[in-house]
């Protein structure tokens, strides 16, 4: 991993953020860092991959979970042509408790996907703390150190979200392409998703962390997701 000077993210303005990023790079998160590479190697495959080749045909059965313990499930999909929606759930045949389409294209994701690390920064900029953090309406979305513009947490899951839970509901981890609902959807291009458990790491009551969590153990990139309530 880089250190965290020659990172984008050292250039933010906001501490809280950067003290979470100082966090990550502590001797003791090393075995986190290296713990986070098969699924987005799969990243990678999305080129391959056609309709006729659809990972959740075999995944997305309604089963028992794949892994029982407390990790949070957090899943990143959207039309190749439209926009990434992140979605949180404490279990993953759960409605999910945070859903937000970021303002960044799906290709762009991808590409910044195909990099050795991949941090994604959510900075709540309301002052109200009768809300639990993720309860916050209005964020700033960084990605890699970019300010890539300004989401807002849905109320309701839109047709498309709903779709992409029903179909993933029996999934623990995995990476692919969903099938299309209607030509519309075809038009937009695939629809991709990146689904996996994340260790989720509360600082305080205006800050915590999810890193990604790959249980084969191989060293690779990383994904980290970070929410900060501004001050």
């Amino acid at each position: 991993m880089p250190p965290v000077h020659s990172s984008p993210f050292f250039q933010m303005e906001n501490q809280a953020i950067l003290s979470l990023l100082r966090h990550t790079t502590t001797p003791g998160n090393e075995k986190r860092t290296k713990s986070s590479g098969g699924l987005l190697k799969m990243f990678k495959l999305f080129p391959m991959l056609t309709s006729g080749c659809k990972m959740v045909a075999l995944l997305g059965r309604p089963r028992k979970p794949l892994l029982k313990d407390n990790a949070t499930t957090g899943t990143l999909f959207g039309f190749r042509k439209g926009r990434v929606t992140l979605a949180i759930q404490e279990d993953p045949q759960c409605m999910p408790m945070f859903v937000i389409e970021l303002p960044m294209h799906t290709s762009v994701f991808h590409k910044e996907m195909g990099s050795d690390l991949v941090r994604i920064a959510l900075e709540s900029e309301t002052k109200t703390h009768k809300k639990k953090l993720l309860e916050e309406f209005v964020w700033a979305v960084y990605c890699n150190g970019r300010k890539m513009g300004y989401s807002i947490r849905r109320k309701q899951m839109s047709d498309d979200e709903l779709y992409v839970m029903q179909h993933l509901r029996g999934v623990s981890m995995g990476a692919g392409v969903l099938p299309s609902q209607s030509e519309k959807d075809i038009a937009d291009g695939e629809l991709t998703y990146i689904r996996a458990r994340f260790e989720r790491v509360v600082g305080s009551k205006d800050s915590e962390s999810m890193y990604m969590i790959n249980p084969d153990g191989a060293a690779g990139p990383e994904l980290s997701i970070f929410f900060v309530r501004g001050h």
